[in-house]
């Protein structure tokens, strides 16, 4: 179904939690009642919206604590979800912030990265829609560098004088030739010739400043302000009239798009659509009284409160209010357990899913439904050989028991597993497939067994390559 074009809806605005739902499960296996929650998540912020302005200022987003093993599909759902709504969406590692007075990054680094990214995502967006335009401008100077003098923009109004019939002959003569000029630059005869093209170099004296937690914020300010003073010298560069055509398009859209209005449009998105996926924030929870390595963890925790409650965070393009951005977390909770957080914290997150083990039919389908399936990606890339790769179905089962066997001997990564095992499976297909003989290879239990069943076996040896 198309969606209602608005200036701040999500592309899923015709979509129901069901419909979401089914979108998911082309990517995601399982998991049926993670994806129903982020669903309602997803669609109360399309009903948010439909709200008188009075009330939906008080309509708070209701945020998601996942839990579950490693590579059970936490992260794929949020990055999907947000794919999905077109949403401005960033994942961090909540294990890499450290409380305000220790090195490390801080915690509202976050939100501006997620306006950067925003920036970046309506930037592209802007581009798309002046690219025919900027096509034209960029074919005309292509066309003003082959052809000097012979501009495409009309002389200005002169005086009547003897020569003029000759000047308009001239004109007329110049036009012929930029116009069959132009028709083989569209059709590809102009290829081989060169074209001298300014480029501008920026060249900014910085790169002395440390990379400890928040410097990182103060250097780009840096370059901002001092960019101005240290520009560039623009030098000539001799390019491809392809190569030379691209580049003058590029600077065409640049010049043809609003920045103030981008970062005013990339702000409002991160406010009312942006979704943070904080990744295990089961290794932050806890509350330690000791010192050691971990002193910062509920310092943490209270340094990420008033973001995830709703507060007001400085970026270099403006203030951004994070009421009603969406903040999904996750983490296996195999030591801590939710109630470990802070209440304060806890109270933020009033929806909690636990996301279930794999099964050896969740490995099957795994690897053969979702669009990016493994078997379908080996499949293409031995073709690019001239090679045909079948799994038959016992192959697949195969597969599939072995990754549950080795999970539950070694540590279990879920799914993430079958990336080493379909590596090893077909490691001499990838090594001498240009030079094989056989052009079909056919995964079967047996071929599985073959290659694996000896790694599997030796418990010392499989903890290292599988």
């Amino acid at each position: 179904m198309t969606p209602e074009p608005t200036s701040l809806s999500l592309n899923v605005n015709s979509l129901t939690p069901r419909q979401i739902v089914e979108a998911l499960d082309r990517y995601v296996i399982g998991q049926h009642d993670a994806k129903r929650m982020v669903a309602i998540a997803l669609r109360n912020r399309w009903r948010r919206q439909q709200l008188p302005p009075e009330l939906r200022d008080e309509v708070m987003p209701k945020n998601i604590i996942m839990i579950g093993p490693t590579g059970v599909g936490k992260t794929e759902i949020a990055r999907r979800l947000a794919k999905l709504a077109e949403a401005p969406f960033i994942k961090v590692e909540a294990s890499k912030f450290t409380e305000v007075g220790y090195v490390g990054r801080d915690v509202e680094s976050i939100i501006r990265d997620l306006t950067e990214m925003a920036i970046s995502l309506v930037k592209i967006k802007h581009l798309e829609d002046v690219q025919e335009k900027a096509s034209r401008l960029g074919e005309e100077r292509i066309l003003d560098l082959l052809l000097p003098g012979a501009s495409s923009r009309p002389s200005p109004p002169g005086f009547d004088h003897s020569g003029q019939q000759a000047e308009h002959s001239s004109a007329d003569s110049q036009d012929a030739t930029r116009s069959k000029l132009r028709l083989q630059l569209r059709e590809g005869k102009l290829d081989q010739r060169s074209v001298e093209v300014e480029v501008k170099e920026r060249a900014l004296p910085l790169g002395i400043i440390s990379n400890a937690g928040g410097m990182e914020d103060l250097e780009g300010n840096l370059r901002d302000m001092l960019g101005g003073m240290f520009q560039g010298k623009k030098k000539k560069r001799s390019m491809k009239v392809p190569d030379a055509l691209k580049h003058l398009t590029q600077e065409e859209a640049q010049k043809l798009i609003d920045m103030d209005e981008v970062v005013r449009e990339a702000i409002a998105k991160v406010e009312q659509t942006g979704i943070v996926f904080l990744d295990e924030i089961d290794k932050i929870a806890g509350r330690e009284h000791t010192m050691g390595p971990d002193v910062s963890r509920e310092g943490v925790q209270r340094d990420l409160l008033p973001i995830v409650e709703g507060s007001t965070v400085g970026t270099k393009h403006g203030a951004v209010q994070t009421d009603h951005i969406l903040f999904i977390a996750a983490g296996a909770f195999h030591v801590a357990k939710p109630s470990d957080l802070i209440p304060e914290l806890q109270g933020r997150f009033p929806i909690r899913v636990e996301l279930s083990p794999l099964t050896k039919e969740d490995f099957v389908r795994i690897l053969t439904e979702p669009r990016g399936a493994l078997v379908r990606q080996y499949h293409a890339l031995m073709a690019t050989e001239g090679l045909t790769v079948e799994f038959t179905d016992d192959g697949l089962a195969e597969i599939a028991a072995t990754a549950v066997e080795v999970n539950e001997r070694t540590e279990n990564i879920g799914a993430r597993r079958l990336f080493t095992m379909m590596e090893r499976l077909l490691e001499q297909v990838s090594f001498e497939g240009s030079e094989m003989q056989q052009k079909t290879i056919v995964v079967n239990a047996g071929y599985v067994r073959e290659r694996l069943q000896n790694i599997v076996k030796d418990q010392d040896l499989s903890r290292y390559i599988l």
